[in-house]
């Protein structure tokens, strides 16, 4: 029966399309994790009534997942490159397939939400991974076109994810958006056994930096939890500079731990190359723009505009259409121009598009703020593939894992950041406009009115209060969209200084050196299957 199995197998996944076959694979397991990215929101109303769910609970049912995920990529992607990035993959797989059975089963607020970090654990371990087999996968020339198939789907999942997520809450239940993931996983294995190869960093021994983990799990922690609830805390609070301290003693643990273990998390020789730097800068500007606007613009959409979330959601397919058609595109590109050209241009169209909708008011209408969505996707598009082939293409392919975790990483603080600080420009840009619009209200109220503001306002009251916050939100939330248009057209800046030129492309005669050397470490990984 085995051998039945092995020979189809060999029929059926060549030499030739393995590669192939090894994309697909990674392709279904980004799907999954980029859909649980936006398809949840949508389902926290329904979650609230079915659980009775508090707010706290509601908020932590996204945090849980976001802190989890953003904290563990790099470890994720480390000990793929110790034991292997495959079995990583698939363990990553397999936590992510259960904890979202185990979602679906929940029977309290309390039971989703940990299950909710668990499936962050397992998204950390499968993002970085996803790229770094892809690197190992297809040769320099190709790899461009592969990791922006790679970019088309993951914008296809944050596409369908709102859209999906309503329709499942509405006509079945909100616990189907989670049973969706099992299924998908199963494949994604099963594909994966199958067709890619394992492979590891055969330069270092398998030693687990454990002080390395810890500094870097406390320092980003402590991080990403006072970006989260820093607008809820009040900036100055105890609690949130308590944060932002240990942070940052964490963080500089990290870096000097680091510098004195044989094998580092993470090898900041890294960053002496100028293209790596440039796009890990550019990952976290991209990201810092793309998801401070999709927030604030679905609270805009919804609380002044009237849509409800499903509603919302749809009005956002142009943007994520367009990228599902720029990704792949820009990553064909790549191979012929490099990505400089396209990571400028891209940030230069996503800096155009935040500054066009940065003129809302309360009376716009979704005709205008379609161009700036239509431009949003073409700019994201040109950036992401380029950019990961960018910062993949200048390491050692045997460091990938470490190097994807770490990029992964600048995305996923990036947006953290975006919101965080859009909300804090919000409620603070918008106290003046509630000072100046309800001056006979007393102090301390106009204080929580504008506090308000960073999740969107309150929706019930005296009509003239209302109104005042509207305007008041409306208003803070063009300026920030302006300061975020300038902040990205610095990036663009950044991306044409720092990116070195056809970054993408090598030499003929380093790819002929990188042969031998992916097929010693081939033969490597064989023997220690067997």
């Amino acid at each position: 029966m085995t051998a039945r199995i092995l020979a189809h197998r060999h029929r059926l996944v060549t030499d030739e399309n393995s590669k192939w076959w090894t994309l697909g694979a990674m392709c279904f397991a980004l799907f999954m994790i980029m859909l649980d990215n936006t398809v949840v929101n949508v389902a926290l109303p329904s979650i609230q009534r079915d659980l009775h769910a508090s707010l706290s609970a509601l908020e932590w049912t996204v945090n849980a997942y976001t802190l989890t995920f953003a904290v563990l990529m790099v470890t994720g992607g480390r000990l793929g490159d110790i034991f292997g990035r495959r079995r990583m993959f698939i363990f990553g797989v397999a936590v992510f397939g259960i904890s979202s059975a185990a979602i679906g089963f929940a029977p309290t607020d309390t039971t989703l939400v940990l299950f909710r970090a668990v499936q962050g654990v397992g998204a950390a371990f499968m993002m970085p991974a996803t790229l770094s087999i892809i690197t190992q996968a297809f040769p320099a020339e190709q790899r461009g076109t592969a990791i922006g198939t790679w970019a088309g789907v993951s914008a296809l999942a944050l596409a369908i994810g709102p859209v999906l997520g309503g329709f499942l809450t509405e006509y079945v239940s909100w616990r189907a958006i989670f049973w969706i993931n099992p299924p998908i996983a199963i494949g994604a294995v099963a594909v994966t056994l199958f067709a890619a190869r394992e492979s590891r960093d055969e330069t270092v021994d398998r030693t687990v930096d454990f002080p390395g983990i810890a500094a870097i799990t406390i320092g980003l922690t402590a991080l990403v939890l006072a970006l989260v609830e820093g607008n809820e805390w009040h900036w100055g609070s105890t609690r949130v500079i308590s944060l932002l301290i240990i942070a940052a003693v964490g963080l500089t643990a990290f870096v000097l731990i680091e510098k004195r273990v044989k094998a580092p998390m993470v090898n900041f020789a890294f960053f002496r190359s100028r293209t790596f730097l440039g796009a890990n800068l550019v990952g976290f500007l991209v990201s810092f723009a793309m998801l401070a606007q999709f927030f604030f613009l679905a609270l805009y959409m919804q609380n002044i505009l009237g849509y409800s979330p499903l509603q919302a959601g749809i009005r956002f397919l142009p943007s994520t259409l367009v990228l599902v058609v720029m990704g792949p595109l820009a990553g064909r590109l790549t191979d012929r121009v490099g990505p400089r050209p396209l990571m400028a241009a891209g940030l230069l169209i996503v800096s155009a598009a935040v500054f066009v909708q940065s003129g809302i008011t309360v009376h716009t209408t979704y005709l205008r703020l379609l161009p700036g969505f239509v431009l949003m996707g073409i700019g994201i598009g040109l950036v992401m593939s380029p950019m990961s082939t960018a910062a993949m293409n200048s390491v050692d392919r045997t460091k990938s894992g470490a190097a994807s975790g770490v990029l992964s990483m600048s995305r996923m603080v990036g947006g953290t950041f975006g919101v965080a600080v859009m909300g804090a420009l919000i409620a603070t840009l918008g106290r003046s406009k509630i000072d100046a619009l309800l001056p006979h209200v007393p102090s301390g109220t106009r204080a929580t009115l504008a506090n308000s503001l960073g999740g969107g306002g309150i929706q019930h009251g005296s009509a003239q209060v209302v109104d005042a916050v509207r305007e008041a939100f409306v208003s803070a939330l063009g300026t920030g969209l302006g300061i975020s248009a300038a902040v990205t057209f610095c990036g663009a800046i950044a991306a044409w200084v720092l990116i070195e030129p056809m970054a993408a492309k090598r030499t003929t005669a380093a790819v002929e050196a990188e042969q031998p050397a992916a097929a010693d470490q081939e033969a490597a990984s064989e023997l220690t299957a067997v």
